[in-house]
C-alpha cells in the first residue's frame, strides 16, 4: 500500500485552515453578537473580513509565483 505524504499533508492543511475560519467567524462572531449585541458583531465581522484583504493578497501573489515558475520550467 502506497501513500502519498504530500497530499495527505496538503489535505490536513486545508481541513485546519477550514475549522480556523468556521471557528473564527461562527464561534467567534456568535460569541461577540450574544455578550455585546448585534452591532459589535457586524463590526467584528467588518474587521474580520478587511484582516483577510491582505491574507488573500499575499495567498494569490504566492500562488501567481508558482504558476509562472512552473509554467516556466516546463518549457
Amino acid at each position: 500500500m502506497k501513500r502519498d505524504l504530500r497530499s495527505y499533508a496538503r489535505q490536513t492543511n486545508v481541513q485546519l485552515a477550514f475549522g480556523a475560519f468556521v471557528l473564527l467567524f461562527i464561534f467567534g462572531l456568535g460569541l461577540i453578537w450574544l455578550i455585546y449585541g448585534l452591532g459589535a458583531a457586524i463590526t467584528g465581522l467588518l474587521c474580520l473580513l478587511g484582516a483577510l484583504v491582505p491574507i488573500a493578497l499575499i495567498f494569490l501573489a504566492l500562488y501567481g509565483i508558482d504558476w509562472i515558475v512552473k509554467r516556466a520550467n516546463s518549457k
